[in-house]
């Protein structure tokens, strides 16, 4: 009940129309309770053999037909009206859902699967809209016509409505027991669903590796695997449902057995009219009908809370990394960054950084360097507040950056990232994707500083050509160079190179390398290096092992010290 109040409150925008819907609903259920009264009339007209039969006849068969164009007029407006504000509803939820995800930190999405929380987006926000357009509807339909059709039924023959109700404490207790077993199994099918577009988001982000390896096999084993626990979880839980209906509809019928016998012994003995027989037989159909319904009214309540938990798990998500309550707005950011005591781990029993101190002046090149897993990309990702420290504080410009708001955060950092991602669009939407005004000019000025200008004229459309997802029709190198264009074009004080030349050729490399040097100048920069060889002119080096800073000093200076670095370095010179 908590999720159904709660999913109705946040469709509250909506509720006119639903509200519509639930008349319309009303209407054509009570209109729906006219057809066993006429037919009851009929009989008694046609059993005192009226005179008049056939004008009342005439009379009663086109009010009606009336009724019934009304009733469907109102079902029509009853499936619109509460679809319209359900869908919306559901379309309000996805943005809400995904705005939620983008504001969790980077910790969330460690052990999540991507497909995982695509089939939240996609198919448990779905499920809302059994709720809000199937569910509560019919819901109100069989409380409505129970209620209604009870009503005729004492009016007719308090008697027989006393045995009309005999079966009805069963079916209650039926319907309760399915509740309690059926919730389980439509969570389970929500899961395995989930499972199974984890795996297939997964994989077809991979095809490459897939096929490179010849494991095209082992991957469709896998996904008929996974296909085949959803299909045992839904049908679990749709056989558990078939085993109730039949049953439902067994102590209805019980109940109309009564009813005929009963009946019949009342109208032998003058006790009750064919007339009065025949109206409470129709209303009796009308009566069990609620009850029998309520199984799938359930299924539909079952299935759409178990999506809804899956959705509201994520919305009720806490960030590891929030905003203060008036967070301050970075300005005129000159580029000062300190790091104080630094500490962080992913995993409490794994140190990562220990103690970190680390002062960067405004306009200095600062290289990391290290083994694989020293924490160097982890520093970058601090800055960025992607995490925020277990102990100490960064602070830019002598503020704590937990005290500023992300974006304005973000908007002073520019980023070239190792693993270098473009968005499907065209090389003009992703150099441009980090500024708001730039131009076309801005934009071919920033692809020509990061050399990669004459590449994209040689494409087939130029700067309108579409790159694929993730980029696939560019090569490694091309894509860091519209990378590398992005972060030149953002133009903000403080500039992250991670790997950012890692996929080049040596000549491409030296001629990037003279065009970030020269976009460093005036800015802080931070750059992460394997090939040590692209950092000898930073201003210092910082050479982290063991969860700190080792060594540090210009390359000159690390190599005197015949240390950790020169050992790295002359790896790589032989």
């Amino acid at each position: 009940m908590k999720i159904c109040i709660r999913l109705l409150k946040e469709a509250r925008n909506y509720w006119i129309y639903i509200f519509l819907g639930m008349t319309a609903v009303i209407i054509s259920t009570l209109l729906n309770l006219y057809a066993p009264w006429v037919l009851r009339r009929l009989t008694e007209l046609a059993t005192n053999n009226d005179p008049d039969i056939a004008r009342q006849s005439l009379k009663m068969g086109l009010t009606l037909l009336g009724v019934y164009a009304l009733s469907a007029f109102c079902s029509f407006l009853r499936g619109y009206l509460t679809h319209y504000g359900a869908y919306h509803y559901v379309a309000d939820l996805r943005t809400k859902l995904y705005h939620k995800m983008q504001s969790l930190s980077m910790g969330y999405f460690n052990d999540k699967q991507t497909g995982q929380l695509v089939s939240r987006v996609v198919s448990d926000v779905v499920n809302t809209e059994l709720l809000i357009a199937h569910a509560v509807p019919d819901l109100i339909v069989n409380v409505l016509t129970f209620v209604g059709v009870a009503i005729m039924l004492f009016t007719i023959n308090v008697k027989l409505a006393l045995i009309s109700l005999v079966t009805i404490p069963f079916l209650m207790a039926a319907n309760a027991g399915y509740s309690k077993l059926v919730l389980p199994l439509w969570r389970k099918n929500s899961s395995a669903l989930g499972d199974l577009s984890g795996a297939v988001q997964e994989n077809l982000s991979a095809v490459k590796e897939i096929q490179a390896f010849n494991q095209q096999t082992h991957e469709t084993d896998k996904i008929s695997n996974l296909a085949g626990l959803h299909t045992k979880a839904f049908l679990h839980a749709t056989k558990t449902g078939e085993i109730f209906y039949p049953l439902i509809t067994f102590f209805s019928s019980v109940g109309s057995v009564g009813i005929i016998i009963y009946g019949g012994y009342l109208a032998s003995t003058g006790q009750v009219s064919i007339a009065d027989i025949v109206g409470f037989i129709m209303y009796l159909g009308l009566f069990y009908q609620p009850i029998t319904s309520l199984a799938t009214v359930n299924d539909q309540l079952h299935n759409a809370i178990a999506g809804c938990e899956r959705v509201y798990e994520i919305m009720d998500e806490v960030p590891d990394v929030k905003e203060t309550a008036k967070p301050k707005t970075l300005k005129k950011v000159t580029g000062k960054i300190e790091f104080k005591n630094l500490s962080f781990h992913y995993n409490p029993e794994i140190p990562l950084l220990k103690n970190i101190d680390l002062m960067i002046e405004q306009g200095q090149t600062i290289a990391l360097v290290g083994t694989t897993g020293v924490g160097k990309t982890t520093i970058s990702s601090l800055l960025n507040r992607f995490y925020d420290p277990v102990s100490g504080s960064i602070l830019i410009d002598n503020i704590d950056i937990r005290e500023v708001s992300l974006t304005s955060l973000r908007d002073n950092i520019s980023m070239v990232l190792q693993d270098t991602f473009l968005f499907s669009g065209t090389v003009y939407d992703n150099i441009a994707y980090g500024s708001k005004t730039a131009t076309k000019k801005d934009v071919i000025a920033a692809a020509k500083a990061a050399n990669a200008h004459e590449f994209i004229l040689s494409l087939e459309k130029g700067y309108d050509t579409f790159v694929g997802e993730r980029g696939v029709r560019l090569s490694g190198g091309q894509k860091q160079r519209i990378s590398i264009a992005r972060a030149i074009l953002r133009n903000s004080p403080i500039l992250i190179l991670d790997e950012a030349t890692s996929s080049l050729d040596v000549k491409t490399e030296r001629e990037i390398q003279k065009a970030l040097e020269q976009l460093s100048k005036n800015r802080t920069t931070l750059v992460i290096a394997h090939r040590l060889s692209t950092i000898r002119s930073a201003d210092k080096i910082l050479v982290l092992d063991s969860g700190g800073i080792a060594e540090q000093g210009t390359h000159e200076e690390l190599l005197q010290k015949n240390g950790i670095y020169t050992k790295l370095y002359s790896m790589q010179a032989s």
